[in-house]
């Protein structure tokens, strides 16, 4: 353990002292964990094994012309440049406690069906580090303290825990999450407390807190097949960041570091292995890292976390989870700033893991963004469809760059003036419906509906605001998405040599309203605007017509500024790429 990690905290004699101690308690049972061969399984991709491929729904069309002007953008499609698989975990969201007993709620629910996130992570979030999954209100674990520390380091009352069993309306039991995955057909993707074991009162909390989440694993009995050891724990926001030491019986120190978090997370991942064989299950197992150390600068803990977790811990993990809001912390960020970091930072999250991984010899492993947004704020952003067009390009980008799991943060939070993270109006927006999908939710269910099983390669000559990603579908078509971040309207001429296409392609566009500036809070789906006052036309969805054009003549179509259309491109007749 690095003693400068823990100075702010401790004396010199007393670091020495827990140190030792800690080390050989622990490395006891890290060597016990090497030769039971309990690492993490190495070179397999969970998020993969029940990979599927597509064939794609040609939708409901009405014929259309092409625009009669000479292009001003080229693009290119590679179909057989193969770049790798689309995880259908991609498209995950998470579900938050305070949404309430959501099964109940018919016009979400069908909502939810619709959008397809096919993974739903649970129960939080910073609340998963304060949730206990099989107790009601007021029966919280006997070894939990009376207070916990603050961001600001001082102590407050624990009176925030949350339980599984609490069937109220301000909350959604665990039951209830799991019959939300049975009607959405989704899996889960749960995060177990891990600061459990680190403000746990008891002789050996590292152990009780592992064996809670390991008693988790046998209840879940296969319904979850991915389990993630704590939320942002690096984070002074969380519960068990600090800790105090007069209260804790096996020496851990008052600040977490990468090494502790590591050690805890080889006992987790022994206790839930053990129980998931017990009962017959597949489970994977993720370990949270720091998704670049730009951002992180300011917190000192981040700064060895991943080496450190490394050290230790090998190649334990199956995937590494990281988080990312893209955008500087509540800045009133411009659209350029925004859609810029779609790409940039995804990029960036990937790039540094791999090169982490190589520098510290760890075998790589598949990444989960386990949440995702923007932190732009101030002119409604959050809620607005650049923030629609920022989820379009971040999709693309993860499948562009083999990520296996994504989800966005989250289904529903609190409106705020705007400066909302949810895809759903929480009940508390003025002038529109409950559960009113935001204009994310547009973009999210149409990129699913035309991004194939397999990325391929695509290039566009003409302007730098015109982002083109591709893919291709088993039952043949192609399924291309084109993003014009600029502010001019374009017509673009689309190629795919080497490849014979079919008679027609479909497409959907959508734009910004008038509404809110830069920010409009309407999307408008092929010219058809919002049901509601904002948001998009969520009634008569799936009945909205593609534009259908001839493929006779090329493929040719606008683009016009801020905006994105979703294409399917027929192939030869039977052809199966």
């Amino acid at each position: 353990m690095d003693s400068q990690d823990l100075k702010s905290s401790l004396t010199q004699s007393k670091i020495e002292t827990e140190v030792i101690y800690i080390g050989k308690k622990l490395v006891t049972i890290f060597f016990l964990l090497f030769s039971l061969a309990l690492f993490g399984q190495s070179g397999v991709n969970g998020f993969l094994e029940d990979f599927e491929l597509k064939t794609a729904v040609v939708p409901l069309s009405q014929k259309m012309k092409k625009p009669a002007d000479k292009p001003t953008i080229a693009v290119t499609v590679n179909s057989l440049d193969t770049l790798g698989k689309v995880s259908k975990y991609i498209y995950g969201n998470n579900v938050n406690l305070w949404m309430g007993q959501i099964v109940t709620e018919t016009e979400l629910m069908s909502h939810i069906k619709l959008l397809s996130p096919n993974i739903i992570r649970f129960p939080g979030g910073n609340i998963s580090n304060v949730y206990f999954w099989d107790r009601d209100v007021g029966n919280e674990p006997d070894d939990v303290p009376d207070s916990l520390y603050g961001m600001d380091g001082k102590k407050i009352p624990a009176d925030f825990w949350w339980y599984g069993e609490n069937d109220s309306s301000n909350t959604i039991s665990l039951e209830n999450y799991y019959r939300l995955l049975a009607e959405t057909e989704s899996t889960g993707s749960i995060c177990v407390n891990f600061s459990y074991s680190r403000y746990g009162t008891g002789s050996d909390p590292v152990a009780q807190a592992a064996h809670y989440a390991a008693d988790w694993v046998r209840f879940d009995n296969g319904r979850s097949r991915f389990w993630e050891i704590g939320n942002e724990d690096f984070g002074p926001w969380q519960a068990g960041f600090r800790i105090d030491t007069t209260l804790n019986q096996d020496g851990q120190p008052e600040i977490i570091n990468g090494e502790i978090y590591g050690k805890h997370f080889l006992v987790f991942a022994d206790s839930m292995r053990v129980a998931a064989r017990e009962i017959g299950s597949e489970i994977y197992i993720g370990a949270q890292l720091v998704e670049n150390l730009e951002g992180n600068a300011w917190n000192p803990v981040t700064h060895k976390w991943n080496e450190a977790f490394f050290r230790v811990c090998g190649d334990a993990a199956d995937f590494f989870i990281v988080h990312s809001y893209y955008t500087p912390y509540e800045q009133d960020s411009a659209p350029e700033l925004i859609l810029q970091t779609a790409e940039t930072e995804t990029r960036h999250m990937m790039n540094y893991l791999k090169q982490a991984t190589e520098d510290y010899r760890i075998q790589m492993k598949p990444v989960a963004l386990t949440e995702w947004n923007i932190f732009a704020m101030g002119s409604q952003q959050m809620v607005s469809f650049i923030n629609g067009m920022h989820a379009t390009i971040v999709l693309a980008e993860l499948a562009d760059n083999g990520f296996s799991m994504a989800c966005r943060w989250d289904f529903a939070n609190g409106f705020n003036n705007g400066n909302d993270h949810g895809m759903f109006n929480n009940c508390d927006e003025p002038d529109v419906p409950a559960w009113n999908p935001h204009p994310d939710f547009f973009y999210m269910y149409y990129f699913q509906r035309f991004f194939g099983d397999h990325v391929v390669g695509a290039t566009v000559e003409g302007n730098d605001d015109l982002l083109v990603y591709a893919s291709r579908f088993y039952s043949g078509q192609l399924g291309i998405i084109v993003v014009n971040k600029g502010k001019s309207d374009e017509i673009v001429a689309l190629n795919v040599p080497g490849l014979k296409v079919g008679k027609n392609y479909y497409l959907y566009r959508l734009t910004g309203g008038e509404d809110n500036g830069e920010f409009s809070r309407s999307v408008f789906v092929n010219n058809i605007g919002p049901t509601n006052s904002n948001g998009g036309p969520i009634k008569g969805l799936e009945s909205i017509p593609a534009w259908a054009f001839k493929t006779k003549g090329g493929v040719i179509f606008n683009s016009p500024a801020r905006s994105v259309q979703f294409i399917l491109l027929e192939a030869e007749a039977g052809k199966h790429l």
